[in-house]
C-alpha cells in the first residue's frame, strides 16, 4: 500500500481499515483489490540490553520504592505494569515466587523473587501495611477489584491481601464507582526516575524500565538457564519472541 512519505506501518494498516469500511460499510462497494494489498510490517529492532555493570550502576542511583521497583523489574522479569499493579497476596516469600496476574494476553505466569529484595520488600510491606491500617480507622482501605469481583466479595476489597504492593501516596476518587480509594502508584515516576539514573550514569544506551526486563532474560541465558525456562518466566507465548533478546 502506497503512502507518501515515511509513515509507521500500524498507520498504514489503519488506513487501509478505514478504506475498507468506508466503501464496504458506507458506500457499499466492493474493492476486492484493496483486501489483497500487504500488510504493512512493523520493523524488528533489537531490545536495549544493558550489561550486570550497567544495570548495577542504574540502580544504585535509584532509591526508595523507585529503586525496589526497579530491582523487581531485573530481578523478576516482569513488564512496567504488572510490577506496578503488583498485590500483595502475589508474593510468596517462602517459595520465593512472584504470581504474575492477567499479564499481556490477559494470561497468569509464575516468575522468581530474588534473595536481593526479600528484604527490602518485606520492610516496604510493612510500612504499607501501616498505611493501609490507617485507611481502614479513617473509614477507607478499599481497593479497586477487578472482574467485578466486589459485587460478589464485598469486603474483599478491604483485605490486606489485595492491597497493592505499590500504592499510591494519596487517596483518590475513582471515576467508575465514586469511591475514594487508595490506587496503585504512577508508573511516569519510575520512568522519569529510571531515565535520570541512567543519564547520571553516564550512559549513552536509551534505556528505560523496559530494558531491565530485557537485561533480566539476556543475563539469565548468559548464565546457562534454558530458553524455554526464560521464555516462561517472561510469559511469551511463542519462543522466538523471547529469541529476539540479543545475547550480548
Amino acid at each position: 500500500m502506497a503512502v507518501a512519505g515515511k509513515v509507521a506501518a500500524a498507520t498504514q494498516n489503519q488506513a487501509k481499515s478505514a478504506l475498507l469500511f468506508l466503501y464496504r460499510e458506507v458506500l457499499e462497494i466492493q474493492l476486492p483489490w484493496l483486501e489483497n494489498v500487504t500488510q504493512a510490517k512493523a520493523p524488528k529492532r533489537l531490545p536495549v540490553v544493558l550489561t550486570v555493570a550497567e544495570v548495577q550502576a542504574v540502580l544504585s542511583r535509584l532509591s526508595g520504592t523507585h529503586g525496589l521497583l526497579a530491582g523487581l523489574l531485573y530481578g523478576t522479569g516482569m513488564r512496567l505494569m504488572e510490577a506496578i499493579r503488583l498485590r500483595v497476596k502475589d508474593v510468596e516469600f517462602s517459595r520465593r515466587e512472584i504470581i504474575v496476574r492477567e499479564g499481556k494476553g490477559f494470561k497468569d505466569r509464575v516468575t522468581m523473587l530474588p534473595e536481593a529484595v526479600i528484604a527490602p520488600l518485606k520492610m516496604h510491606l510493612v510500612k504499607v501495611k501501616a498505611l493501609h491500617d490507617e485507611d481502614l480507622a479513617q473509614g477507607f482501605g478499599e481497593v479497586y477489584l477487578p472482574f467485578a469481583l466486589d459485587k460478589k466479595y464485598p469486603n474483599a476489597g478491604r483485605e490486606w491481601g489485595w492491597q497493592y504492593v505499590f500504592p499510591s501516596r494519596n487517596l483518590s476518587v475513582d471515576p467508575r464507582s465514586g469511591k475514594t480509594r487508595r490506587h496503585h502508584v504512577d508508573e511516569k515516576g519510575l520512568q522519569r526516575a529510571i531515565k535520570q539514573a541512567v543519564r547520571d550514569a553516564g550512559l549513552v544506551k536509551p534505556a528505560t524500565p523496559h530494558s531491565l526486563r530485557h537485561s533480566f532474560a539476556t543475563h539469565l541465558l548468559q548464565n546457562g538457564y534454558d530458553i524455554r525456562t526464560v521464555q516462561e518466566l517472561l510469559g511469551h507465548s511463542d519462543v522466538s519472541t523471547t529469541m529476539i533478546t540479543p545475547m550480548c
